[in-house]
C-alpha cells in the first residue's frame, strides 16, 4: 500500500512495490496521487518501473522524468540500480548527472532519500 511520510519537513509518497506500472501512460497517475496526497516527492521502487525504463534508448525515462520536472514533483527510485549500470554506461552517466542534481534521485532506498532530503535542506 501506498504511504505518506515526511523527512525533514518534505512530504513524500512513497509507492508500494506491486501495483500499476510506471510509464507514458500512466505517469499522469503518479503526479496526481502525489498531488492527491500534497506530497512535493514520490518515491517509486524499481519494481515499479515499466518495460523498458532503464533503457535509455526508449526514450521512457525521459518523457516520464520531464512531465515529473514539468509538474514541479521530485522523484526518487528506490532500489539497487547497479545491475543495469553495470550493463549500460549511458545509463551510469545518466544516474550519475541526475543524481548531482535536486529532482530526480536514484536511491538505494528511503533511508538514504531521507538523507538525501535532509542535506538539501541545509
Amino acid at each position: 500500500m501506498d504511504r505518506l511520510e515526511h523527512f525533514h519537513d518534505t512530504a513524500v509518497l512513497i509507492f508500494a512495490d506491486d501495483g500499476p506500472k510506471l510509464d507514458a501512460a500512466t505517469v499522469n497517475d503518479f503526479v496526481s496521487a502525489g498531488w492527491s496526497e500534497e506530497a512535493s516527492w514520490l518515491a517509486v521502487p524499481l519494481e515499479r518501473l515499466g518495460d523498458g525504463f532503464l533503457d535509455l534508448s526508449t526514450r521512457l525515462a525521459g518523457e516520464v522524468i520531464q512531465k515529473f520536472t514539468n509538474y514541479r514533483m521530485g522523484v526518487a527510485f528506490i532500489g539497487d540500480i547497479a545491475p543495469w549500470t553495470e550493463q549500460s554506461k549511458s545509463l551510469r552517466d545518466f544516474v550519475y548527472e541526475s543524481d548531482k542534481g535536486a529532482a530526480v534521485w536514484f536511491v538505494r532506498d528511503t533511508a538514504e532519500l531521507a538523507a538525501r532530503l535532509k542535506r538539501r535542506l541545509g
